[in-house]
């Protein structure tokens, strides 16, 4: 039968803290209980960054020992915490909008007292816990094989934890944002494409921006994308001054609070076009 959505209301029985926490714990037992099949996924992840770092190394060993001033253990370095930024920022993206769209399933999350997008936050923040568990052994083998140089300092080590959540609500905003468009269209794999292609080229996620074009690095200084993979990364392994750490931190403020307008302004409309046929 069809379904006739309503904006979800804000949750009145229970605090959204406890709902957070409820489904964090939720996401934390389904992971662990699944295990095995999340880690040969993370294992399947780092083919990328180990590919990236051996021919980076292979490069700057050829030219002399580093490029543009980057060295091998450096390059071990950037990647290897490359490996945990990247799991950290997992989120849901366009295809699973549209999976969802496309197959009623927003349907009966819009009936639940809470937005869909606390959810999906607050399922992806408790599956963290078991990605930051399982990337640690990871991460200790890779350093033993690659010897990275990281030495960071307190604050590093501190800002880099909350860029880390900074990186996670920004990802979340945009993928989300990009993944309403399914509600106009069963088919945005084409723009979802072409954001993936511009967010690898312009992350840091490729290869360090500090390497990139002039041009390129300040197009990447205003947009998003900077702020949700490299800005971390650098944060731990790029001996950063305080003020960097600051600014960083702020800018990762900043693109929260857009994409979250951004993604806000959007729903408004896409839930007065939605209509689906549920159970």
């Amino acid at each position: 039968m069809s379904a006739q959505p309503q904006v979800a209301q804000a949750p009145r029985v229970r605090p959204i803290v406890d709902f957070y926490l409820t489904t964090m714990r939720t996401a934390i037992s389904s992971q662990f209980q699944y295990r095995v099949a999340q880690y040969f996924y993370m294992l399947g992840m780092i083919a990328e960054p180990v590919i990236y770092l051996v021919v980076w190394s292979t490069i700057a060993r050829s030219h002399g020992g580093s490029v543009g001033g980057i060295t091998p253990k450096e390059f071990a370095a950037y990647y290897i915490v490359w490996t945990l930024v990247r799991n950290i920022n997992v989120v849901f993206g366009a295809p699973f909008w549209e999976w969802r769209i496309r197959e009623g399933r927003f349907s009966g999350e819009l009936l639940r007292p809470i937005h869909p997008l606390h959810s999906d936050l607050a399922w992806f923040a408790g599956s963290k816990v078991v990605v930051v568990a399982l990337w640690v052994p990871i991460a200790i083998g890779l350093s033993a094989v690659f010897h990275p140089a990281l030495s960071p300092s307190v604050l590093d080590g501190v800002v880099f934890f909350f860029a880390l959540v900074g990186a996670y609500l920004i990802r979340t905003m945009f993928m989300s944002l990009v993944g309403m468009l399914c509600f106009w269209t069963t088919r945005g794999a084409a723009v979802f494409d072409l954001y993936m292609t511009t967010e690898l080229l312009l992350s840091g996620r490729l290869v360090p921006l500090k390497l990139m074009p002039g041009w390129t690095q300040t197009v990447a200084a205003y947009l998003p994308f900077k702020w949700a993979f490299y800005f971390p990364i650098e944060a731990l392994v790029g001996h950063l001054s305080t003020a960097s750490l600051l600014r960083g931190l702020a800018m990762q403020a900043l693109w929260t609070g857009i994409g979250l307008a951004l993604f806000s302004a959007a729903w408004r409309r896409a839930i007065r076009h939605y209509s689906a046929v549920g159970n």
